[in-house]
């Protein structure tokens, strides 16, 4: 990818290879969304031809990645453990970052910067001081997310949804992870190059492990699986209570949640005791990415059930994928890929979560229809080969 500067080239096009740095404003690596991506886009570039180079947090797993050089902000003694979303953490982090990002600058002599989420505001500084493109990788909508989190900022999220907007015009082209961030973009810039880069199934075809959850757990019966953190957007609250009212009418029914770290896990074994329902939940902690697709292969039904933010998770493009049904809130991160060819969407209420798991537990038809036509939907348009095309898409544009 380039952009458009007299200094350096003047229009976007992948035939012509470049000097790329990617601001990736997170813990690297982790087996976790955004990480996953960068590895994947990283790896793209490469692959391509380009010289890239990764900016990423001091804290992650060291690993190493062909062709790419990974290079880390000063490590900050007492800043660990930084989860996703805003924190004063990551605040610590991105200032750190940035300064890591100039001393680069000024010895490199990048031609592009490829800015992720956040640091695409750092971009744009080093655009104006040293005539440096960049693009826009836009992984969420920061304004949203503050007012999710923090209701009661209105001016704060008019002060947000003007810095993204400016750095929306200031860029050479956006790359929205879903259709509700592509309409963002199209709102603040009609005119501005955007193609849109789902992320992409994470299943490895012939995945095996020797961990047979039925059998471990002692599970004789349907098996509800959800895969991911425990954060509150998530809505597991909202799975705990529907799944309480499913179990009143269907007692062969068992909930597996597999992530979260030891405190969320705590606090939802404790819930779940609360609600009668442990016997028939099990909080099974991290499991790894590679095994994803082991791991669902074990469900009857995956559910989502994320009652806040506009992006699609990552995590849904693997459950499409496994040959499992999808059941999911009827909501715009979830429906903007999903629709009920596919899966089984319902609104965000307990009693409505309720009565589809039941109809799907007793209608294995219907789970196999749905599953069958998931799986095509993500080899057309969810799968590497996808992905590729997509980004050189963009690049030649």
């Amino acid at each position: 990818m380039c952009a458009a500067t007299s200094k350096h080239f003047n229009r976007l096009r992948f035939d012509i290879l470049l000097k790329i740095l990617i601001l990736a404003p997170q813990p690297f690596y982790q087996e976790r969304g955004t990480p996953i991506a960068v590895k994947l886009l990283a790896q793209t570039l490469v692959d391509q031809g380009h010289d890239v180079h990764l900016l990423v947090f001091a804290e992650g797993e060291r690993i190493n990645l062909s062709g790419v050089t990974i290079h880390r902000h000063v490590r900050l003694p007492g800043i660990s453990g930084i989860k996703p979303g805003l924190s004063l953490k990551k605040l610590v982090c991105d200032f750190f970052l940035f300064i890591k990002c100039i001393q680069l600058v000024r010895k490199q002599n990048f031609q592009l910067i490829h800015a992720v989420e956040e640091s695409v505001f750092m971009a744009r500084v080093i655009k104006k001081i040293f005539k440096i493109p960049y693009v826009y990788d836009m992984d969420s909508c920061m304004s949203v997310q503050l007012m999710d989190k923090f209701p009661s900022l209105g001016i704060v999220r008019r002060a947000m949804e003007w810095m993204e907007k400016g750095a929306i015009t200031g860029s050479n082209g956006v790359l929205p992870v879903c259709e509700a961030l592509e309409n963002i973009v199209k709102k603040h810039a009609s005119d501005k190059l955007v193609v849109r880069l789902e992320d992409i199934s994470l299943l490895e075809s012939g995945t095996e492990g020797d961990e047979d959850l039925r059998q471990t757990l002692g599970i004789d019966g349907i098996v509800l699986m959800y895969v991911g953190n425990l954060e509150q957007y998530q809505g597991i609250d909202l799975l705990l209570e529907g799944f309480k009212e499913a179990l009143s009418r269907k007692s062969s029914l068992y909930l597996v949640l597999i992530g979260g770290n030891k405190k969320d896990i705590q606090f939802y074994t404790e819930r779940s005791r609360h609600l009668g329902i442990a016997a028939n939940v099990f909080f099974c902690g991290g499991r790894p990415v590679n095994q994803l697709g082991y791991y669902l292969k074990q469900a009857d039904i995956l559910v989502s059930p994320r009652i806040q933010g506009n992006n699609t998770p990552m995590k849904i493009y693997s459950y499409l994928d496994s040959g499992r049904v999808v059941l999911a809130t009827n909501l715009s991160t979830h429906t903007q890929v999903m629709d009920e060819q596919i899966a089984c969407l319902v609104e965000s209420e307990s009693q409505e979560m309720a009565k589809a798991i039941v109809a799907l537990a007793e209608d294995t038809k219907l789970r196999e229809r749905l599953a069958r036509k998931a799986q095509q939907r993500v080899q057309d348009e969810y799968s590497f080969p996808a992905f590729k095309r997509k980004l050189k898409l963009f690049g030649s544009s």
